[in-house]
């Protein structure tokens, strides 16, 4: 007797996908809740054909296992008075200690982002500032960070575009 093997799917419903804890109605849902998180149960299960109670479970099954970090309005920098966005690099110095750094830099309100990089920088940071003049005090203080041996920043000019989440639909196929 010859016992054909049973995909994964088969077995349990789900597809091979990205993570294996994630099926599709939870690839589905994830993507919903990125394009607008003050949807409703009903409306997040009108577009995966489950009933609102089954869809809130799921959703805090997803909030439980750290899927969905947390939910934010995504402000509009220009309109709240940031008219300036930009790339730093931070050369730092062999002996630099990363978690001072990480803490140092934290504090710095115009940061978005802190990155670890490979590469001749040692972080990448993503800042916003009121203005060019804002831009280069902030420069200033970065520079007196311990560790920091030297800066370079790109300054945007325009940001065609701007995914604004994660392509989890993408993980499905």
């Amino acid at each position: 007797m010859i016992v054909k093997p049973e995909s994964i799917e088969a077995r349990n419903g789900r597809p091979a996908v990205g993570h294996p804890e994630l099926d599709r109605v939870d690839l589905r849902l994830l993507e919903a809740l990125q394009r607008n998180a003050r949807s409703t149960y009903a409306e997040l299960g009108a577009l995966v054909n489950l009933k609102p109670p089954a869809v809130h479970d799921r959703v805090k099954r997803l909030e439980s296992r750290g899927f969905v970090r947390r939910y934010a309005a995504q402000l509009d920098a220009r309109r709240v008075g940031y008219e300036l966005t930009a790339f730093v690099s931070a050369y730092c110095a062999p002996d630099l200690d990363y978690d001072a750094f990480t803490a140092a830099v934290q504090a710095f309100p115009e940061i978005l982002e802190i990155h670890s990089v490979a590469g001749d920088e040692t972080y990448l940071l993503k800042v916003v500032t009121r203005s060019t003049a804002h831009l280069d005090d902030f420069l200033t203080k970065i520079k007196r960070v311990p560790g920091v041996a030297r800066t370079r920043t790109t300054i945007v000019l325009s940001t065609p575009f701007e995914r604004g989440g994660l392509p989890v639909e993408a993980l499905a196929t």
